[in-house]
């Protein structure tokens, strides 16, 4: 292994070591009890090596958020271009999904701590709200990319949204149960598949037009 190699897996380890840290400090004491100090303490490190990986303690606590997003944008880029919008998201998520169903204990377990954290914390849960957001107008950004459209074009904005609002359905029920929350997914994303009319998510070529994006059950 490279001497780069290396580094770069030290790196992530003392990453994983300061959000494991902070979800446990978090979780025990209190979000806003917890200092940055207490963080870097628990893992034998400077605070000033805790700002070369997070800007905050939101930006900690949520990073495991910000990563799957991140993730899951990297997933839509590489779909196939024959795709259309709505099933390239979809594909992604099933993407997504696989790779949830294969974490190993220790990043499974990270995970249900960062989830119980943000939906018994209101500023965090305000602050996974704001990332969803960010990301949407990225997602949303990347589909007008796919079908050749400008970014303020109604019908990336509606086929995107209606994805997000699959996601926002499985956050309104949290769960520490990550199969779970794989099935649910799955389930609500065949759901749009079945309700809403053939070809509404298809691109759209025509200038200024939204197209079909009416839902029927």
């Amino acid at each position: 292994m490279t001497a780069v190699g290396l580094r770069e897996r030290k790196k992530q380890r003392t990453r994983d070591a300061l959000i494991d840290a902070a979800l446990d400090l978090f979780l025990s004491r209190g979000y806003e009890a917890t200092t940055i100090d207490q963080i870097a303490a628990e893992v034998e490190v400077s605070p000033r090596t805790f700002f070369r990986y997070f800007a905050s303690k939101e930006d900690v606590a949520l990073s495991l958020t910000a990563d799957e997003q991140e993730m899951f944008l990297a997933e839509l880029v590489s779909r196939p271009p024959s795709e259309s919008p709505f099933t390239a998201l979809s594909q992604s998520m099933r993407a997504m999904l696989g790779i949830l169903r294969e974490l190993d204990d220790a990043e499974a377990g990270r995970i249900r701590k960062a989830q119980r954290l943000v939906h018994t914390t209101p500023p965090l849960l305000a602050g996974a709200m704001r990332l969803i957001r960010e990301n949407e107008r990225r997602l949303v950004a990347e589909m007008a990319r796919r079908m050749g459209t400008a970014p303020d074009d109604l019908h990336s904005q509606f086929v995107v949204s209606v994805f997000v609002g699959i996601g926002l359905l499985c956050m309104n029920e949290p769960t520490e149960d990550l199969s779970g929350l794989a099935r649910r997914y799955e389930s609500l994303l065949t759901l749009a598949e079945r309700s809403l009319r053939p070809g509404w998510d298809l691109p759209v070529r025509s200038s200024g037009a939204a197209g079909p994006a009416s839902a029927v059950s």
